[in-house]
């Protein structure tokens, strides 16, 4: 899960972005109402969104200068966390990928995990899954943390999640406690995600 993959590959070729946001402008002039959201993956620093941002605009004036779009970052590095003061005011909105930001936080990937976290929990070494539950000691710290930096440098930054912990009760109860905008889940977890927050926000 980490390596060349996310924003690494528009930056290494930027033709394979091109391509994408040209369809994807393309898409939008054939609809009558969009609401056209581009959010950049795995990036850890501001300098790679101000030189993905001028690839956007350039596809976007010579593909669709009449349509509206915004810009936000997946959160999902560590740094990334850390770092989202400078990162903010460069993007309109924060997805924070939570199942990534546990692997990258906690050096777990989820397609071994299995293989040893059920005896850290027999031994009582975890109390759940992580990548269940979310790690709000941990994991759960570095989303507060992107949370304060990122509306301090940018006040009407939305900031959501993206992740399997958004149709977890008790993850979506933190989510709701530092104030996060919203939460975005697998399709068969969202009815037990709306009755959570319906709960929550009682």
């Amino acid at each position: 899960m980490l390596g060349h993959r996310g924003s690494r590959l528009a930056i290494t070729f930027p033709e394979i972005y091109t391509m994408q946001l040209q369809a994807l402008f393309e898409a939008a002039l054939e609809v009558t109402e969009v609401a056209l959201e581009i959010m950049l993956p795995l990036v850890f620093d501001a300098k790679e969104i101000v030189f993905l941002k001028n690839i956007i605009e350039e596809v976007h004036q010579k593909t669709a200068p009449q349509i509206q779009y915004k810009v936000g970052v997946m959160i999902e590095l560590p740094r990334a966390a850390l770092q989202a003061a400078t990162l903010a005011p460069l993007v309109d909105f924060f997805s924070i990928g939570t199942n990534d930001l546990t692997q990258t936080t906690l050096g777990i990937s989820r397609d071994d995990g299995a293989r040893f976290l059920d005896s850290y929990w027999q031994k009582g070494l975890i109390q759940e899954d992580p990548f269940v539950t979310l790690d709000q000691t941990g994991v759960g710290e570095l989303i507060q943390i992107a949370v304060v930096r990122g509306r301090a440098a940018h006040p009407n930054l939305k900031i959501g999640i993206c992740g399997e912990h958004g149709g977890d009760p008790a993850s979506i109860a933190f989510f709701e406690s530092i104030g996060l905008d919203y939460i975005s889940c697998s399709p068969y977890r969202v009815p037990i995600a709306k009755l959570a927050a319906a709960k929550v926000k009682k």
